[in-house]
């Protein structure tokens, strides 16, 4: 931001210029971030997800649930193999007795998209 003269009977429009313009830059970042943190989670698990016959790993989606002027909000989800990841991600009981592994791969994605999230929000604002 450069600097310039204004009377001090403008401050208050000033401000409020320069707080509007801040506005909007931070929802954009944080948009940018949101979106680049969505696709992070649904590549981390689709890398890390079991992979029998490969149809789960790859059936992951991500898509905006909600979305104003400042705020976005997306879901990562399985919209074919849902039913599938509470079992594999906290394991299950078998049939005949005995318990099935856990394979935690969802929440290890969503921990560390959640941190890389924060630093892009950060880096964002102050490049900007």
């Amino acid at each position: 931001m450069g600097s310039r003269k204004i009377q001090i009977d403008q401050m208050a429009e000033a401000v409020n210029e320069q707080m509007e313009k801040y506005s909007k830059l931070s929802a954009e970042v944080v948009k940018a971030a949101v979106t680049k943190a969505g696709n992070a989670v649904k590549k981390d698990i689709g890398a890390n997800a079991p992979k029998k016959t490969g149809r789960y790993a790859k059936s992951w989606r991500t898509k905006k649930t909600k979305e104003s002027s400042t705020e976005l909000e997306v879901t990562v989800y399985s919209p074919t193999r849902y039913m599938l990841a509470h079992l594999l991600e906290h394991g299950h009981a078998k049939r005949g007795g005995g318990r099935v592994k856990a394979i935690p791969h969802i929440a290890p994605a969503e921990e560390a998209a959640e941190e890389e999230l924060m630093k892009d929000i950060e880096r964002g604002l102050k490049s900007g």
